[in-house]
């Protein structure tokens, strides 16, 4: 997801600095350093932090319980975020090209926890998301993952995808 911000929300910077940093090969920083900005933002806090930091956050964990767990975050704070606020933050974004992505991560996490009706739901979910995709690079890697999942599924396979977003094996 690529942001340019109406105004400064150091927030949102200090979530993208951490995801450039675990990106970038160190992990536990930037883990540790996204678990203290989910404490400061708090469980009630604004949800369009809360579903950002835990989008990002579940890609940290190899587990894949444990990145469920930040999934699940990230789409109940998706479902409290406004179209104003994700717009107060970049007017080129819109909540509903969210879903596709957090619906597929869960697919994803479902899946490789052998959850087979739970992963098929979200699969299912994803792909009717899928529309509010933008015709670019990232909808076309995403609308990729999404036929990938989708066939793991179908396949029952629980192995982790070789392009799956996460720490290297």
């Amino acid at each position: 997801m690529t942001v340019t911000p109406t105004s400064p929300d150091t927030t949102m910077e200090a979530i993208s600095q951490a995801v450039v940093e675990g990106r970038a090969g160190d992990i536990v920083s930037a883990r540790q350093k996204l678990l203290a900005l989910w404490s400061t933002i708090g469980v009630t806090g604004d949800p369009l932090h809360r579903c950002t930091l835990a989008h990002y956050l579940a890609d940290l964990y190899e587990d894949p319980a444990q990145a469920l767990a930040w999934d699940i975050r990230a789409l109940d704070a998706a479902d409290a975020v406004t179209e104003q606020r994700v717009q107060q933050h970049n007017a080129g974004l819109h909540i509903a090209g969210f879903y596709p992505s957090l619906h597929l991560n869960l697919a994803d996490n479902y899946r490789r926890l052998g959850s087979f009706d739970a992963a098929t739901g979200h699969i299912t979910a994803a792909k009717e998301h899928a529309p509010n995709l933008p015709q670019d690079g990232y909808g076309a890697f995403l609308r990729t993952a999404l036929d990938e999942v989708a066939e793991a599924i179908s396949r029952r396979d629980i192995a982790k995808r070789a392009f799956a977003p996460g720490p290297a094996a």
